[in-house]
């Protein structure tokens, strides 16, 4: 019966520390870039799926916006295609394209069968719809890598329509030029361009790496939060490699446009969300603004 009770205590302490961050953040909008090994495993995909519709039902404003490149991989391996690599990116021809705004579609609609089970009300958008995602042809070095596109502006009128609605918008990164052609993009940049058009107070990336490292060989120097100033210095000192690279600039993009803080959260890790935002502690690394107050506490 004591061990009952410690438990019962240690879970209202959970939710005493949570309380704060609930009254902080009530009412705002953040946005979760949904990817990786988190879209893959099943139970991970659940646990990301309670972890938003959690933070909806608390009374955040949450955004999804989801990628899908090894599902979509995997669709055209299956049609036959030849892969036709650019600079190590892959060419996305009219047929690529096809199927990767029906995966997209697909798995969109997923996603909101898991959310609407767990009893939120939730919407699968492109960023087609209503205007959402307006692009450019992309180049990679001045070559042409097919309908990729570079996002030029964002409209987010559906958006604040479908939270004033009490929806939970689900969205995949696939836009339209100005003649009306489809283009996919990167789901980093559309997250990125999204949290800065809603002015969200929070843009959370789930990735398969814990954070930020100090050293990127060691998984002991994970830093809890940087600044911007701070972001910009780690760049240019060049321990920063691969896939980080672009995402931290992402991260520093956001947060210059309005964006108060970005999380870099390891999707690996079941609810992954709920530690970051409702902890002291935290454990992935937050980005901020070099006026922003730290929360993060020893």
């Amino acid at each position: 019966m004591a061990e009952k009770i410690e438990d019962l205590k240690a879970k209202a302490e959970v939710l005493i520390e949570a309380l704060p961050y609930i009254q902080r953040f009530n009412r705002r909008i953040i946005v979760v870039k949904y990817g990786g090994s988190a879209m893959l495993d099943e139970e991970l995909k659940k646990s990301v799926i309670q972890d938003v519709t959690l933070l909806k039902l608390v009374g955040f404003k949450p955004i999804i916006v989801h990628g899908g490149g090894k599902e979509i991989n995997k669709w055209v391996a299956k049609s036959g295609i030849e892969p036709v690599f650019i600079n190590g990116l892959r060419k996305t021809d009219a047929e690529t394209m096809e199927i990767a705004e029906m995966v997209l579609g697909r798995v969109g609609k997923s996603l909101v069968s898991m959310v609407e089970e767990l009893g939120v009300r939730a919407v699968s958008i492109s960023g087609k719809d209503g205007g959402l995602l307006r692009v450019k042809k992309k180049y990679s070095d001045g070559q042409d890598i097919g309908f990729v596109g570079e996002i030029q502006a964002v409209d987010p009128k559906i958006l604040f329509d479908l939270l004033e609605k009490d929806f939970l918008p689900i969205v995949c990164p696939i836009g339209l030029d100005e003649n009306f052609q489809t283009y996919n993009i990167n789901a980093d940049d559309a997250a990125c361009a999204i949290a800065s058009a809603v002015k969200a107070e929070k843009l959370a990336f789930l990735t398969d790496i814990e954070g930020v490292r100090r050293d990127p060989e060691d998984p002991a120097t994970l830093i809890s939060e940087l600044t911007v100033s701070e972001a910009e210095e780690l760049l240019q000192s060049g321990y920063v490699v691969g896939g980080m690279l672009p995402k931290l600039n992402n991260c520093i993009h956001a947060v210059n446009n309005g964006v108060s803080r970005v999380h870099i959260l390891d999707g690996r890790l079941a609810h992954c969300l709920l530690l970051e935002i409702f902890t002291n502690k935290g454990i992935g690394t937050a980005i901020l603004n070099d006026k922003e107050d730290r929360f993060y506490h020893e």
